[in-house]
């Protein structure tokens, strides 16, 4: 996997790769505990929203996504597949047609009505199920239980001088902005959000955000 921060056209404030990752040996040993008991507990789960999704539509289970980690590299990010196949070509049939619908993705990254979410994929999003994979990232070493969400290439841009600050910290599966408002704030407020938590962390904290984590999925504060 290549390295971002020393290749692109972005030039970072610091080279992020050469910081120790946030919250170091504690940190990485509480995601690696963390994910195992999840992997256990949830295993049923698991499989009930894979067969979910296989019998929807006969494709596949699993989708991969590229998305920045600690350092700028890449990796796939893991979730149970919401999307139709032709995703892309979906996407851009949409935007043709709805020029409101591309300038909220422009400024969000994301659609209150995506057309090429599916109607399983809908609900799995919903609940934030469809991201359940992602704990088989956290053991590889590729997010954190708690951390900002993965962005993709393209959202670097919005992080400014702030990217350092992701830059130091894997990726994570809930975090602040998820417990924080999630859809009904702006990109500026996420990347906010993102800077306070790298630079206040604690154990305690983490452990502050997973204990919201619930009640926040389950007031369907929105997608990522």
């Amino acid at each position: 996997m290549r390295d971002l921060a020393k290749s692109g056209s972005l030039e970072f404030p610091h080279l992020a790769a050469d910081l120790p990752p946030l919250g170091g040996v504690a940190k990485r040993g509480f995601d690696i505990v963390g994910a195992g008991l999840g992997i256990i507990a949830l295993s049923p789960l698991f499989l009930l929203i894979a067969l979910l999704v296989k019998v929807s539509d006969g494709g596949s289970v699993f989708y991969g996504h590229r998305r920045i980690g600690r350092g700028g590299r890449i990796f796939q990010c893991l979730k149970f597949r919401t999307m139709v196949p032709d995703g892309d070509a979906a996407l851009a049939a949409h935007f043709r047609d709805d020029p409101e619908a591309r300038a909220e993705w422009e400024a969000t990254r994301k659609l209150k009505n995506d057309p090429r979410v599916t109607r399983v994929g809908s609900v799995l999003r919903k609940l934030s199920l469809d991201e359940l994979p992602q704990i088989v990232n956290i053991l590889l070493g590729d997010m954190s239980i708690v951390g900002p969400r993965p962005v993709v290439r393209d959202e670097l841009e919005y992080y400014g001088k702030a990217v350092v600050f992701y830059l130091k910290s894997r990726p994570g599966l809930t975090g602040l902005w998820q417990v924080s408002g999630r859809n009904d704030v702006s990109y500026d407020s996420r990347v906010a959000f993102d800077r306070h938590y790298v630079e206040n962390w604690s154990l305690v904290e983490d452990i502050r955000i997973i204990l919201k984590t619930v009640p926040a999925v389950c007031m369907s504060r929105g997608s990522y």
